[in-house]
């Protein structure tokens, strides 16, 4: 797991929003539109990091492609987010 959390918040552009959008689920669940509203990014680029979060098996959903869809974190990532945490400071 950790080689996948380097790859997908440091090897890639958009690692760091991805990470704040991990950061927030950690905090409570959120969908897509409050996550934009949060962190003061466009919705559209939301959804494409929340579908590469999830393809990497890094936070589940509830209400499967409907609007409100409520994104967390996946037990996966909860069971590795001190693994997270200490490569986002090394990072930042």
């Amino acid at each position: 797991m950790r080689k996948l959390i380097w790859w997908v918040f440091a090897g890639t552009a958009g690692g760091p929003n991805r990470a704040r959008i991990i950061m927030a689920l950690k905090e409570r669940p959120y969908n897509a539109h409050q996550l934009a509203e949060k962190l003061e990014l466009n919705y559209k680029t939301v959804r494409h990091h929340l579908k590469i979060l999830n393809e990497n098996n890094m936070i589940t959903s509830t209400g499967k492609n409907k609007y409100g869809e409520l994104y967390f974190l996946s037990p996966k990532m909860e069971e590795n987010y001190d693994i997270f945490r200490d490569i986002w400071k090394e990072l930042v």
